[in-house]
């Protein structure tokens, strides 16, 4: 399956010199944020290939309008011919303003997801816009990196982690691609393509997965999972 992502600033050759050649045989489509709404709703006319994105910190333009003919995937889990991705938008909040979290509202975020997590067995990609703490992040408040994504790396070993807002033209010590244990980590910046064999679609590579016992009773399990997600939300709002 073949894969184009993208992020921060929008690609020439898929825009204002598109050629067709440029999206024959992509798959999917991700985006990474910080993209102008025209740009992916171009895009998303131009392919049979989904456009899934979530948002950057620059991206309070879309709450007047979204990208036409995209899906937005934060806070969710979109499955998508067995590839499971997990998206989580925004970035170190800095300032005053939307798409932008403290480390706990992040933390806050991924606990909500608990649920789900459980439901899909994990994810195969996750995507942000923001980097991993100490992965391809920056030293300055707005381009550092959240600790809370390391937590997911660790946890379900996904086969790809695909982040966005710390371009490449910042400076030399940026690099696209990296390695996090077994998990591919990719800096999306502008576009990159790659290529998901069959064999990882749909599978977890975490050892530990979130399988019920025999003789567990779904319903169960999962008014107990929303319990706590209930009780965690509680503390969240008290906290703030």
């Amino acid at each position: 399956m073949k894969l184009l992502l993208l992020a921060d600033i929008e690609c020439k050759a898929l825009w204002d010199y598109y050629k067709k050649e440029e999206l024959e045989g992509v798959d999917l489509i991700l985006s990474c944020g910080d993209l102008s709404a025209e740009y992916l709703s171009f895009i998303a006319t131009m392919t049979q290939a989904p456009v899934l994105y979530v948002h950057g910190n620059h991206d309070t333009k879309y709450n007047r309008r979204g990208p036409d003919g995209c899906i937005c995937i934060d806070d969710s889990i979109y499955q998508y011919k067995g590839l499971r991705i997990l998206g989580l938008g925004g970035s170190m909040r800095y300032k005053q303003g939307d798409w932008q979290y403290t480390e706990s509202q992040m933390r806050a975020r991924v606990r909500k997801l608990r649920l789900s997590l459980w439901r899909n067995k994990g994810f195969d990609i996750l995507l942000t816009h923001a980097p991993a703490q100490g992965l391809h992040d920056g030293e300055d408040l707005p381009h550092q990196g959240f600790g809370v994504f390391l937590n997911l790396l660790d946890k379900y070993e996904p086969s790809f982690f695909v982040h966005g807002h710390v371009h490449l033209n910042y400076g030399r010590n940026h690099i696209r691609e990296d390695m996090y244990k077994d998990t591919r980590v990719i800096n999306a910046f502008e576009r990159y393509l790659i290529e998901v064999p069959e064999d990882k679609l749909g599978q977890c590579v975490k050892k530990h997965r979130h399988k019920m016992k025999a003789g567990q009773n779904i319903k169960q399990e999962i008014e107990k999972n929303l319990q706590i997600n209930e009780v965690e939300n509680k503390a969240d709002k008290l906290a703030t």
